[in-house]
């Protein structure tokens, strides 16, 4: 009988799948090319971290020169805040891919560690940029796409959940929620608005969701990083883009204005204290490359690896990486 071994030292995606992610990003590096986008790389660790309470950053330590003062330093979420600056010196259009980390997160579609193609775009909002998503995804899955279907947030929900979340109080959600064997959701709050619409998100609208779909004009509480839609300041610029209910970018017209990026960070840092997590050091130096100015722009962040799952027809992301967490 052969030795059993204490842990599994193979990868648990096939061979052919990590040579299909070899494929994708050589045409994601092509696509990005013949459009005159620059590829870019910025740091991985830095002194500020991402003030979401819905996002917890991993922490390490640096006791080198140039170290902050108590040493701490963050993985980044997203390169979203070095990109931004590298636009405000006048980089132009830039995309990168990369690996980002979220602690906490991993299942069926999620690994604390994942790839990242985030790209932007100055003098697009964010219907332009949708064009650009649809664009690559359509050349990329060419046959699992063809023209996306775009939807407002009020407008799913009023379609999907047959209320107008805009509108609606807590009352409508919960029966909503209840309605469809939603109950007794723990961690989350009974007044927590943007809880029980993501969790009304997830559960109704999403299953619901054919082909490529974009949703658009998400409520202004659920985007720290967009602009308020001018003509209605109830919601925000933002975007998501989803194939057959599966969530695959995020995107933004972006925010420009310093002073209110800098509040927004405040809030989230007050919201993480009163439900009991760690506040994290906001990114001054994003701050400060707003006050000199970032041109117009939108921008979006999308996942690879679900990219490449909806490719080979996975059902697990432990399929399209070589080695998911509990193999590292």
């Amino acid at each position: 009988m052969a030795e059993s071994l204490p842990y599994d030292w193979r990868p648990s995606a096939s061979l052919e799948v990590i040579k299909k992610r070899a494929d994708l990003l050589q045409q994601v590096r092509a696509f990005f090319h013949a459009r005159g986008v620059m590829e870019v790389e910025t740091p991985i660790m830095s002194a500020a971290g991402n003030t979401d309470p819905q996002i917890n950053s991993f922490v390490t330590h640096y006791d080198g020169p140039a170290a902050p003062l108590d040493g701490q330093m963050f993985l980044h979420t997203s390169p979203e805040f070095a990109m931004k600056r590298l636009l405000a010196a006048g980089s132009g259009a830039i995309y990168q891919l990369c690996k980002v980390f979220r602690d906490g997160e991993a299942g069926h579609r999620h690994n604390p560690e994942f790839s990242m193609l985030e790209w932007y775009r100055p003098g697009y909002d964010h219907h332009a940029l949708m064009t650009e998503v649809e664009d690559l995804f359509i050349e990329l899955l060419p046959t699992q796409t063809n023209k996306a279907i775009r939807i407002s947030y009020q407008q799913a929900f009023i379609e999907h959940a047959s209320f107008d979340p805009l509108l609606s109080d807590m009352d409508v959600l919960r029966d909503c929620a209840s309605q469809h064997g939603l109950t007794d959701i723990v961690g989350l709050d009974k007044q927590d608005r943007d809880g029980w619409l993501d969790l009304l998100m997830d559960q109704v609208i999403m299953p619901k969701l054919n082909g490529m779909v974009f949703i658009y004009d998400y409520p202004a509480s659920q985007a720290s990083l967009a602009r308020i839609k001018p003509e209605d300041p109830r919601v925000a610029e933002r975007f998501e883009c989803f194939i057959d209910g599966i969530e695959l970018a995020n995107g933004f017209h972006e925010l420009t204005d310093a002073s209110e990026q800098q509040q927004r960070f405040l809030t989230e840092n007050k919201k993480r204290e009163a439900t009991g997590q760690s506040t994290v050091p906001i990114d001054n130096k994003l701050i400060d490359a707003l006050k000199q100015g970032m041109p117009t722009c939108a921008g979006v962040a999308l996942g690879v690896d679900r990219l490449l799952m909806l490719s080979v027809g996975a059902s697990s992301i432990a399929e399209v990486l070589a080695f998911p967490i509990d193999r590292a």
